[in-house]
């Protein structure tokens, strides 16, 4: 009888087990099942595989390749008017070979677009014509070309809005929804002020350097070393107007350069600690006595910005030669040229040919301070002038990597895959 019960006992035992068990999994299915509907009703508007921030350039760009390539694309952009900036105005010949390889080549028709087939320099009274090298390698025409840059972007958003999986809508972004350290979706105020939220797999912030998106999720704080400012001239042309005319002057390099067939944008830099005031009229004052007079000149685009130091005047003997050297080079007329204008214009992707000019330059620098015959300062100056030079490789071979910049192999597969024309 003790042992009959015994198995009662252990039967029931195990009969509550199963049960509870069964019951359990059959639970937790359900909740699972509920969280996917609830997952998907949230959805159900936008119903995206990306959500894009900001419909500039890269934004745009990007939504029409992800759409091309099958996606379901949301796009938010704050403000759909065409954007008024003075930036993103020159397109190199790199850069128009990637614009038709994205199918986006038609964008830069019909806005405008001025032809630019190289730069002239000036420097003390010192004048440089130099262009875009003619590269068998390089399977695309050897132009650049310049814009307004609002019209660019109003053409790539209507190009991308064109596609059925492209849902380009005017809102502002407010936060990014984040659950346990993966960003889900976004909250936006809607065009009709209503705030409300999208989900996808993937969002990407393309809304500008100054994103307080971006600020939330990278506390990089890069140092602003300078600032442009500039003004656009009506109803002028300059002399020879394919090149891009560029001034050493001093404190710093003034550019010009058609954006249209009837405007001329002339930029120059200025330095943080003294930068004109705009509301009680100083930048104005400052644009029309210092900049306007200064001759006409353009603009330059480089593969890494590491160039663009060597152009600002300085009463410092190393830094004045490293810019009296760089217009020698440009303006040599040989290989040198038509090296440098190769990655000026985008046309030579290899990290080490940029490395190759720069160490290029300093010895040409050098060689400058050390004629006719070495001196105890010119040393001096040829060694801080060396340790310049390194001050502007080595922060740029941090960032991108070491052996990306300086591996052959890597070069050599990055140009190839460049350089692979699709049907142009």
């Amino acid at each position: 009888m003790d042992l009959a019960s015994t198995y009662v006992c252990l039967w029931t035992l195990l009969a509550f087990v199963l049960t509870w068990t069964v019951f359990y999994v059959n639970n937790r299915r359900k909740k699972v099942a509920k969280l996917a509907d609830a997952e998907t009703a949230v959805r159900r508007d936008g119903d995206a595989d990306v959500i894009i921030v900001g419909a500039g350039v890269g934004g745009s760009a990007l939504a029409y390749a992800l759409a091309k390539d099958g996606r379901r694309v949301h796009v938010i952009e704050r403000d759909m008017r065409e954007p008024v900036r003075m930036m993103g105005e020159f397109m190199q010949p790199g850069g128009r070979l990637l614009l038709s390889k994205l199918g986006l080549q038609d964008c830069l028709e019909g806005i405008d677009e001025q032809l630019a087939t190289g730069l002239a320099v000036y420097k003390d009274g010192q004048k440089a014509l130099v262009s875009f090298p003619e590269d068998n390698e390089f399977p695309y025409e050897p132009t650049a070309r310049t814009f307004y840059n609002g019209r660019f972007v109003q053409r790539l958003r209507q190009k991308s809005s064109s596609l059925p999986n492209v849902r380009l809508e005017e809102g502002t972004v407010k936060s990014l929804i984040e659950e346990k350290g993966v960003i889900k979706g976004v909250t936006y105020k809607n065009s009709a002020g209503e705030e409300t939220t999208a989900f996808a797999p993937l969002t990407v912030v393309c809304d500008g350097c100054y994103s307080n998106l971006r600020r939330s999720v990278n506390d990089n704080n890069a140092e602003v070393l300078s600032y442009q400012v500039g003004y656009v001239s009506k109803n002028c042309q300059l002399e020879d107007p394919e090149k891009l005319k560029l001034i050493m002057s001093k404190p710093s390099f003034t550019m010009l350069y058609q954006i249209s067939s009837t405007d001329v944008r002339c930029v120059m830099e200025i330095f943080p600690g003294n930068i004109p005031s705009i509301s009680n009229g100083e930048m104005a004052a400052y644009l029309k006595d210092t900049m306007a007079p200064q001759p006409m000149s353009a603009t330059v685009n480089t593969l890494g910005n590491a160039f663009s130091q060597v152009l600002i005047a300085s009463t410092d003997e190393a830094k004045e030669a490293m810019r009296q050297g760089c217009f020698d080079y440009l303006s040599s007329g040989d290989f040198r040229t038509s090296g440098m204008m190769a990655l000026l214009g985008g046309m030579n992707p290899r990290p080490l040919s940029l490395i190759f000019h720069l160490c290029g330059i300093t010895i040409s620098s050098i060689a400058q301070l050390l004629s006719p015959f070495p001196s105890p300062r010119g040393i001096w100056h040829s060694l801080r002038l060396f340790g310049l030079s390194m001050k502007m490789l080595i922060p740029h071979l941090k960032a991108e990597g070491v052996s990306q910049m300086l591996s052959p192999a890597y070069a050599a597969a990055y140009r190839k895959s460049y350089m692979a024309a699709t049907a142009l």
